[in-house]
């Protein structure tokens, strides 16, 4: 059996799409087309529902999947038997951006690669991109910085909004209350901004870092919190619409990496696309 293929099946099922399959591994959707429909050949089953916009396990591939995952691992961990130099990733990731698909996240790196040490660092983009320049980390995932310079790539956009805890209501005549980070937080630039030209009075009234921290302000139901929507914890709600708040830019997150060994560039595009 081809340990690619079924690699390439785990990676389809897992990131629902043959076309970020085939960016983690270096490849063309068409080559991942064939190599799955080999597979399936060869087992005699089909193991991927195939529509235009999505993929999905098929009742079959749900039985295949606890199998692969203990082939490729088992293959992988072959591969290494005489590896004496463990591989590292280090990765700073941007503390609004991570909410609670971080396990999922995490998962999926180790069922890519189980001899792989990961450190994850969450902070801050500025600090997060002092600690590449000092050689520390191998890759930041970081909302673009003000500052030009440094070559990246644009991974991918993420969308803010603002979030309170359900049937949270603004009091008639008071400034709307925030939760942000504080200055010189973009996003919450952008949010004061957004308010102010709207004619919207706000008033600061909780300041922490990270989006756990923000959206705990906002479930205890102390201020409504500017958000990423994928980091928007469990036990709040948009509530952009319904108190008619203006909208907040898309943000671009920037890519920079230093990585050159293929595994390790694999996982990093897999913790990438897993964002998407």
């Amino acid at each position: 059996m081809d340990v690619e293929a079924v690699r390439a099946f785990l990676l389809a099922g897992d990131l629902k799409s043959f076309t970020r399959a085939a960016e983690v591994m270096g490849t063309t959707q068409s080559a991942i087309s064939l190599k799955l429909r080999r597979l399936e050949e060869q087992l005699g089953r089909r193991l991927l529902e195939r529509t235009p916009r999505h993929v999905r396990l098929s009742a079959e591939g749900l039985a295949f999947l606890g199998v692969a995952r203990e082939l490729v691992l088992s293959h992988d961990r072959a591969a290494a038997a005489f590896t004496t130099e463990q591989r590292r990733l280090s990765i700073g990731i941007n503390q609004q951006l991570v909410g609670s698909e971080l396990p999922v996240l995490l998962g999926k790196m180790r069922d890519h690669d189980p001899n792989l040490l990961v450190e994850i660092r969450i902070a801050g983009t500025h600090e997060l991109m002092q600690a590449q320049q000092r050689g520390e980390l191998d890759a930041v995932m970081v909302l673009r910085p003000e500052e030009g310079g440094k070559r990246g790539r644009i991974a991918f956009q993420e969308s803010f909004s603002w979030f309170a805890a359900p049937g949270w209501e603004r009091f008639a005549g008071q400034p709307l209350p925030l939760a942000t980070q504080g200055e010189p937080c973009r996003i919450r630039l952008e949010a004061v901004r957004a308010l102010d030209r709207a004619g919207i009075e706000w008033r600061e009234v909780f300041i922490g870092k990270g989006a756990a921290i923000l959206g705990a302000a906002a479930v205890a139901g102390l201020a409504v919190a500017v958000l990423a929507r994928r980091a928007a914890p469990p036990g709040t709600v948009d509530v952009g619409g319904p108190l008619s708040l203006p909208p907040i830019r898309a943000q671009d997150v920037m890519l920079y990496s230093n990585l050159s060994d293929r595994r390790t560039r694999e996982a990093l595009r897999i913790v990438t696309l897993a964002f998407q």
